[in-house]
């Protein structure tokens, strides 16, 4: 069976839709063409995440920090390079 790389509006789809209990998860997985198990894994993320957020986010924070900090280190490098193509410009 060939593994699909699923997107995250397809994943966030699937998820709402089942939330919104219009339609049985195995009808809902069949028009998506994914099975129950990774349905319950996507939901069951989806629901972690919300339940982080609501509780202030703990963890997600220093995830932040941490690409913030690794984005400035990029942007110090890249300031420093630009700063030495103008000099070698100059000459």
């Amino acid at each position: 069976m060939e593994r699909k790389n699923w997107d995250l509006e397809t994943k966030m789809a699937v998820v709402l839709e089942g939330l919104r209990g219009m339609r049985s998860i195995s009808e809902i997985c069949r028009a998506y063409g994914c099975s129950e198990g990774l349905y319950y894994k996507w939901r069951d993320k989806f629901l972690d995440g919300g339940k982080e957020a609501l509780l202030g986010g703990g963890g997600s924070r220093s995830c932040q920090e941490a690409e913030i900090e690794k984005l400035e280190k990029i942007i110090g490098k890249q300031a420093v390079q630009i700063e030495a193509l103008k000099k070698i410009q100059k000459m």
